[in-house]
Order: structure tokens, then C-alpha cells, then sequence
């Protein structure tokens, strides 16, 4: 089985992974709105583009080209050859969509999968309660698959709920996202206007807690 790490194109989020992004793994990074999980995401697929790898991402939000020309400055045309981008419009096509991307898995050697956001047409589905949260299982386990199958790092993005009783909050899908990412970082907000700090929750060879601080900037993350 391989060990071998994929960065994150930024050299603290690597650090804080023990190296990367590692293959045959899961990668969850939740947080609130504008806590950079896009950011962050985009970041390492144009990083793993710049290598000459093929990315595959899924995305639930509406994708921003423009993002993408500004994190990728003057390698954009070059690398956007590589890119395949899915955009499924409710959560029964993310499911849909989620089969399909194995056709470029299959066709090309991928880098890198993606999905952004994991659940955000999820959470519309929600008053289906069980059907949902199984549905939504469902498609964790295909990406697991395709993690394993083409031996490729996948990362998904999360959205959160706040639980009031105890001020916190949590990233959406229970069970069925936390325990198949293997690693999970948590995006926060800082006192300090415009700073946001990364946060390992989960890593099965490294300690929790571990955290650095960034801000979002026109051409990805600066680490402060």
C-alpha cells in the first residue's frame, strides 16, 4: 500500500498533514461560510494540476472560474486542459455525477478528486432524514472507492450546523462523514478581523489540535 503524500500547494497545510494529502485517503476540511474551504480546495487541485496531474471536481456551490484564474495567475490556460469540473443541480444528480466522474478516472490518470461542497445539496434533503443520510453514505463510500481503486487523495469540503447548547459547531452528515475522512481539519474564524485558523481534528497518525493561521488572499492563502 502506498504512503507517498500529495501537497496541498501550501507548505504549513502540508506540514499540518504530515506531508500532504495522502493517497487512498479521504481529506475533510468543514467550516463556516468564507472560512476558505473553496480556497484551500482550489489551491491543491491547481498544485496538482501545475504537477501535470488530472483533477476531477465536483461542485454543489456554483464554481468560479474567475477564483480559478486568479489562484492559477498565468498557468490557467495551460492547465485548464486538465481540469474535468461537474456541476450537479440538486443532491439525487450529485449521486449521478458522483458515478459518472469514474469515466475520467478511467480514462485519464487523476491526481485528485474533489468535491465542493460534500453537502450542501444535502442539507435540502434533509426532512428525508434516514433516506438521506444514506444516500448521502452512499456516495462517501464511491469516493472512498475511487480513493483506493486509482490510489488518488480525495478531498471534500463540509458544510456545518451550530449546536446552541454547547456554542460550537459541527460539520453536517454525522457518522457517515466523519468516519470515512481519514483526516479532518476544521476552518475557523479568529477574533482578528479577516484571520482564520486551520485546526486537525482527526488524523490517524498525527495529534489533534495541531493549527496554523491564514488569510484568504486574490491568489490563495497567506499564512500569518
Amino acid at each position: 500500500m502506498k504512503t507517498e503524500k500529495r501537497t496541498t500547494g501550501n507548505a504549513a497545510l502540508d506540514a499540518l498533514l504530515g506531508g500532504g494529502l495522502e493517497l487512498r485517503t479521504i481529506t475533510q476540511f468543514y467550516g463556516e461560510p468564507a472560512s476558505g474551504k473553496s480556497t484551500l480546495c482550489l489551491v491543491a487541485a491547481i498544485a496538482c494540476l501545475r504537477a501535470g496531474h488530472v483533477v476531477a471536481w465536483i461542485d454543489s456551490e456554483g464554481f468560479s472560474t474567475e477564483r480559478f484564474r486568479q489562484i492559477a495567475g498565468e498557468d490557467t490556460e495551460k492547465i485548464a486542459e486538465r481540469f474535468f469540473l461537474f456541476e450537479p443541480v440538486d443532491f439525487e444528480h450529485q449521486g449521478s455525477m458522483i458515478l459518472e466522474v469514474e469515466k475520467v478516472l478511467k480514462a485519464h490518470k487523476p491526481g485528485l478528486l474533489a468535491i465542493d461542497s460534500a453537502t450542501a445539496l444535502y442539507r435540502t434533503d434533509l426532512e428525508k432524514g434516514r433516506d438521506a443520510m444514506q444516500a448521502l453514505t452512499r456516495q462517501m463510500i464511491h469516493l472512498l472507492g475511487y480513493a483506493k481503486r486509482y490510489e488518488i487523495p480525495v478531498i471534500i469540503t463540509n458544510q456545518v450546523y451550530m449546536d446552541t447548547i454547547k456554542n460550537t459547531f459541527y460539520g453536517l452528515g454525522g457518522t457517515a462523514l466523519e468516519h470515512i475522512s481519514k483526516v479532518i481539519v476544521r476552518l475557523e474564524k479568529t477574533d482578528k478581523p479577516g484571520l482564520r485558523r486551520a485546526r486537525l481534528v482527526k488524523h490517524r497518525s498525527r495529534p489533534e489540535g495541531a493549527s496554523f493561521e491564514y488569510e484568504i488572499t486574490g491568489d490563495g492563502i497567506s499564512v500569518r
